[in-house]
């Protein structure tokens, strides 16, 4: 039988960290002891950073994302192309497209993707209002900048019918060869999307 080395105190602070995404027990406990021997520069100012967003962080009752307002910074910047709403399955998608730059458009955040298997049905998701934003007078397209993954594909084709009687063009994001890509690294798949999604040169 194994015995602690710490304190309840520090267990439980490893165990909560080893919850976080790509922390297993000994990463957690790297985090945990790095945190504790600089207790002044990190874990304090760490820990009020964690209250403060624990108060003041909601989900934008518009789109979706989480900030410190409602509506988040995104739907209130006038700047945005009211136009094109971006579907993605969760706020780390969005935040992936707006470190791109690559879109300066309106978002919605599903919170998840259709996954029968795992009890996710469309009630589970954040669905209710996204026909009635589509239908807005302004909004021309609708982007579906979902995983491509047959839980992400299968939320795609259901969208897609929930959209059908809106006047809005639904599209989606672009599946092949990666920029960059070797022709030799890919997978079947991605070789087969890239060859039928083909575009004039």
């Amino acid at each position: 039988m194994s015995r602690s080395a710490a304190g309840p105190e520090i267990e439980r602070l490893i165990q909560l960290l080893g919850k976080l995404p790509g922390l297993g027990p000994r990463s957690a406990r790297r985090a945990a002891l790095h945190l504790l021997t600089r207790k002044d520069k990190l874990l304090a100012p760490l820990s009020d950073a964690m209250r403060l967003a624990c108060e003041r962080v909601t989900t934008c009752s518009a789109c979706g994302n989480v900030d410190t307002q409602d509506p988040c910074a995104i739907c209130r910047d006038p700047r945005r192309d009211g136009a094109t709403i971006v579907v993605v399955e969760d706020v780390s998608d969005l935040w992936a497209l707006e470190r791109s730059g690559a879109v300066s458009a309106r978002y919605h955040v599903l919170g998840g993707t259709l996954s029968p298997l795992d009890g996710r049905g469309p009630e589970d998701l954040n669905l209710a209002t996204l026909p009635g934003r589509a239908a807005a007078p302004e909004v021309r397209e609708v982007i579906l900048a979902v995983n491509a993954t047959v839980e992400g594909q299968t939320t795609a084709h259901y969208v897609t019918d929930l959209l059908a009687g809106a006047d809005v063009k639904v599209t989606r994001l672009a599946h092949g060869v990666p920029v960059g890509g070797e022709l030799d690294y890919l997978d079947d798949g991605t070789l087969a999307a890239a060859i039928r999604s083909r575009t004039a040169f």
